[in-house]
């Protein structure tokens, strides 16, 4: 991808988002970045910031026509916009469930659906979907966060086999931690129930919910690495990763949460082995 493309990047007020679009920016491509209403990006001679709502499927698919009109068209849409949400399955409450899966997957699914139709007209196109180690294992108190990435994960696996023969690729990008504000104002929490402050402090080292707001590095990888390393997967044509691990801590998550799920399949005697 040495030509100047169009971007389309949701969720680009902060972290990794904000990131890439700087990274994209840097490299001479045009980018056209969603966010909430009431953030903001540094003006650029070829950046369009557009709020926008993913949850919203007739915004989603207007802001992938302003998009592709602004740019002579459309060749990336990173679906990034999403948050996370401590709760047990006990703890959530129906509004709670319907935002985030509302927003983490169901919005990915409007604006993929949105740009299928311009790329396979044209040919060609990436669709990346920002996903997460999350998508492969889960974490108590964070089930349905999960189950919002693997239905994510889900339509997203079947999109890339659908699309390929028209010249569309899709990408699942799998972060560890990343040193962000996920786990701060871009996290949700259920109504704890006193029942799980055992869980919680084993887990996150105090049963009080939310936590305190803190500035100090998390220890993740820099949003600038991962972007960095998300732009150089979407612009090497020979890497054909459909899921592609960020960070050094991402490898063993999910190979863990691999095994686990072989361990216990293993227990049924028809189980094939290696």
């Amino acid at each position: 991808m040495t030509s100047s493309k169009t971007w389309m990047i949701t969720g680009a007020s902060s972290g990794l988002g904000r990131a890439l679009v700087a990274r994209v920016l840097a490299a001479g491509h045009t980018v056209v970045a969603t966010i909430r209403p009431g953030k903001e990006l540094p003006t650029h001679d070829r950046l369009t910031v557009l709020p926008l709502d993913v949850r919203d499927r007739g915004a989603a698919r207007a802001a992938v026509e302003t998009a592709a009109a602004s740019g002579g068209g459309l060749d990336v849409l990173v679906n990034n916009a999403g948050y996370g949400l401590i709760g047990a399955v006990e703890e959530v409450s129906e509004d709670e469930v319907r935002a985030v899966v509302e927003t983490d997957m169901l919005g990915p699914l409007w604006l993929s659906q949105a740009v299928v139709p311009l790329m396979r007209a044209r040919g060609s196109g990436r669709i990346v979907q920002i996903s997460t180690v999350g998508g492969v294992g889960v974490m108590p108190l964070l089930g349905l966060y999960n189950a919002s990435k693997w239905g994510f994960e889900a339509f997203s696996e079947a999109l890339a086999a659908e699309v390929r023969g028209f010249g569309v690729r899709v990408s699942i990008i799998q972060p560890g931690a990343l040193d962000t504000d996920w786990a701060g104002s871009n996290m949700r929490f259920a109504q704890a129930l006193p029942v799980y402050d055992d869980l919680r402090t084993r887990l996150f080292g105090r049963a009080e919910i939310p936590w305190p707001a803190s500035s100090e590095p998390t220890g993740g990888t820099r949003p600038e690495d991962a972007a960095e390393q998300i732009f150089a997967h979407v612009c090497d044509d020979g890497d054909e990763r459909l899921r592609v691990l960020i960070g050094e801590d991402a490898p063993v998550q999910v190979r863990a949460a691999l095994d686990a799920r072989l361990a216990d399949y293993a227990r049924d005697p028809r189980f094939p082995t290696v």
